[in-house]
């Protein structure tokens, strides 16, 4: 099942309908009463939350958030040091420009108020 299809299920029985039949539960049923209501309301917006964040992660590049060998610092360095923009090194290395800017600055090649007046030149 998906998160879309969870939602809709989830969001039936909160509105105290059968989501199989559209039918409105007796005011004597179980999802009738508001601690459940209130209880499935808030699976919903957590549901909500992580179809969120599944639509971000699936938009970042390939590498971000993993950790950076030596051997890519030392491939970032020698492009920055040629002139390739922020925005080319993150497509080379596959993360963000953010991603990219941070790692410069803890390399020392950039600091933080160069990094912001860079990010506006190079971008």
């Amino acid at each position: 099942m998906n998160i879309d299809d969870a939602k809709r299920i989830i969001s039936h029985l909160a509105d105290g309908i059968n989501p199989q039949t559209g039918e409105v539960f007796a005011p004597n049923s179980p999802y009738q009463h508001p601690d459940t209501v209130r209880a499935l309301y808030k699976a919903l917006m957590a549901l909500e939350r992580w179809a969120k964040y599944e639509k971000r992660q699936k938009s970042l590049p390939p590498n971000a958030g993993k950790a950076w060998s030596s051997d890519e610092e030392e491939e970032l360095i020698a492009s920055f040091d040629r002139g390739m923009s922020l925005s080319d090194l993150a497509k080379k290395h596959g993360r963000t420009v953010t991603a990219i800017r941070s790692r410069l600055e803890k390399l020392g090649k950039i600091d933080f108020s160069q990094s912001m007046s860079s990010a506006v030149q190079k971008e």
